[in-house]
């Protein structure tokens, strides 16, 4: 298989996967698109050694979230207009919870959104999320514990799992009557 056939299997493969993961780390389609087609133009120039990464796929993610981060650094005034939009026009046409997803994600922190992303919705383990964004993992996980508890309180009609009293089954219940 030519390098040029490779890489576009792997693309064909990857591409949808990285960009939903963008799109939930940015909030925004449209700058999730931008940093995931560069990522890949980028992945191409270096294929060679791309693909001998233990995950190519990752090092696209990572590539493509750094270019999110510096577009988003160089465009701080593009940034405030993009939150002042409200969800519903923006993301037109996703399920309620999605859309109730994303605009809880936008409203904390950038390093607690990550952390969440790739632990929860990629899922990625504590280790990898910390190795992919280069910080120890305790404090992946004070991130993720944080991130949760913020997001607790956007999405605040959904209960807390610990505090959902134990209902025995059918099996435990005792059948002498």
């Amino acid at each position: 298989m030519s390098d040029v056939e490779e890489f576009d299997a792997f693309y064909a493969d990857t591409s949808w996967r990285v960009l939903g993961q963008l799109w939930t780390m940015t909030g925004s389609r449209a700058e999730a698109e931008d940093a995931v087609a560069e990522a890949y133009a980028r992945a191409w120039q270096r294929w060679r050694q791309v693909r001998e990464c233990d995950s190519p796929e990752a090092w696209v993610r990572r590539t493509a979230s750094r270019i999110a981060i510096s577009t988003w650094r160089k465009a701080v005034n593009r940034m405030r207009a993009h939150h002042r939009a409200t969800p519903d026009q923006e993301l037109a046409g996703l399920g309620p919870d999605h859309v109730a997803l994303v605009h809880a994600l936008r409203q904390i922190p950038a390093e607690q959104r990550r952390a969440i992303v790739l632990h929860h919705l990629v899922g990625l383990s504590v280790a990898e999320v910390a190795a992919e964004v280069g910080a120890p993992q305790g404090t992946i996980k004070a991130r993720l514990l944080r991130g949760r508890r913020a997001l607790a309180g956007w999405l605040g009609d959904l209960p807390d799992p610990a505090h959902i009293p134990h209902q025995p089954t059918a099996r435990t219940e005792s059948t002498n009557g």
